[in-house]
């Protein structure tokens, strides 16, 4: 068994688990988008961000999906470092992909009320997943990555429905971004805001405090 320490508690993993599923296992909750259950990982989207610390003041972000645990690591993986690098990677994804529930959620949940990069829709954070899928557990190979930098994109060969492909609709199921976010069509600067409250609620010029009104035993009628 491998030994490290994680958020200051000291672990014991089995060789070849990754920092995410020692921490899993501790009860910390860690945000994915790439890393899926099942697949192989990818490392992809950075989401899954942590802090290893290497001593002398010294350390650097790692995607916890993709690094395995070693004697004696230091991991941290809530850190001021980290939780900054992680609320921008989010921010840059929804740029792509604001529609997607997926990541306003996340947004939600890390409290980030502004995305300071230009909105460039794109439906796609190339996280992988749907690629993945298709060949490790379909057994198919159906579609795959296309082009590099900004023109990289998930596709069939040769933009034709190959031969392989089942038509099952797993890679849009296991789609972080495919699931419309609750106010996609109406979006202020990129962002829903309606778990955080931001959109202004208008209320009735007289209160009766209906909001209060309900009880164990139902409404009560101010």
């Amino acid at each position: 068994m491998i030994e490290l320490t994680i958020d200051g508690t000291k672990v014991r993993a089995a060789p070849g688990t990754t920092v995410l599923e020692a921490a899993r296992e501790m009860g910390i909750v860690i945000p994915t988008l790439c890393y899926y259950p099942g697949l192989s990982s990818y490392g992809e989207c950075r989401v899954c961000l942590v802090e290893m610390v290497k001593g002398r003041g010294r350390s650097s972000l790692e995607a916890s999906c993709a690094l395995p645990v070693e004697q004696g690591q230091v991991i941290l993986t809530s850190s001021a470092k980290v939780k900054k690098a992680r609320r921008v990677v989010v921010e840059l994804l929804l740029a792509s992909c604001p529609s997607s529930k997926t990541l306003q959620c996340m947004a939600s949940n890390m409290g980030i009320n502004q995305v300071r990069f230009k909105i460039k829709p794109r439906e796609c954070i190339l996280c992988g997943r749907c690629v993945r899928y298709c060949k490790e557990q379909m057994r198919s190979g159906g579609i795959g990555f296309t082009g590099r930098g900004t023109a990289r994109r998930v596709t069939t060969a040769f933009g034709h429905t190959p031969e392989e492909c089942r038509n099952c609709g797993g890679c849009q199921w296991i789609c972080p971004v495919c699931e419309r976010a609750c106010t996609a069509d109406s979006l202020v600067n990129g962002l829903c805001g309606g778990c955080q409250n931001l959109a202004h609620v208008e209320t009735c010029e007289i209160c009766t405090g209906c909001s209060e009104s309900v009880g164990a035993h139902g409404h009560t009628v101010y």
